[in-house]
């Protein structure tokens, strides 16, 4: 059964770090790109970053770019979101999520509605 289950999330000052992490199972983790969404309190799903199968392409929405570091490790089955210099609008629960389809590349990302499997979540909170 395929499983993904996020940890590292907490409660943090405004410029202050965590990193999240999401062990994945039940499929073939090197053979999907592999995503983190976000969904603020009274909110929608927001994108937030996608890696390639291989680690060495990444994307990232405007709002995280330059204070977040998505990476995997292939051997580990893991994916990793370092986050930098928090803001109180990082507030949410994040979610990594595998898409239905394996090979996608980051030159076409899927659509949130194109990724079947989210974990859990894992609460970040921003405040002083």
């Amino acid at each position: 059964q395929v499983q993904l289950v996020e940890s590292g999330g907490g409660l943090v000052q405004p410029g202050g770090s965590l990193r999240l992490s999401c062990a994945a199972d039940g499929f073939s983790f090197k053979d999907y790109l592999m995503t983190w969404v976000r969904q603020a309190p009274g909110k929608g799903l927001e994108w937030v970053s996608s890696i390639s199968l291989d680690g060495l392409a990444t994307k990232y929405a405007d709002s995280v770019k330059g204070r977040f570091t998505i990476s995997r490790d292939n051997v580990k089955n893991q994916l990793s979101l370092q986050m930098d210099s928090l803001k109180p609008n990082d507030t949410a629960v994040y979610y990594c999520a595998k898409p239905k389809s394996p090979y996608s590349s980051v030159l076409k990302i899927p659509s949130i509605d194109e990724h079947d499997v989210r974990g859990q979540g894992t609460q970040v909170t921003v405040s002083s």
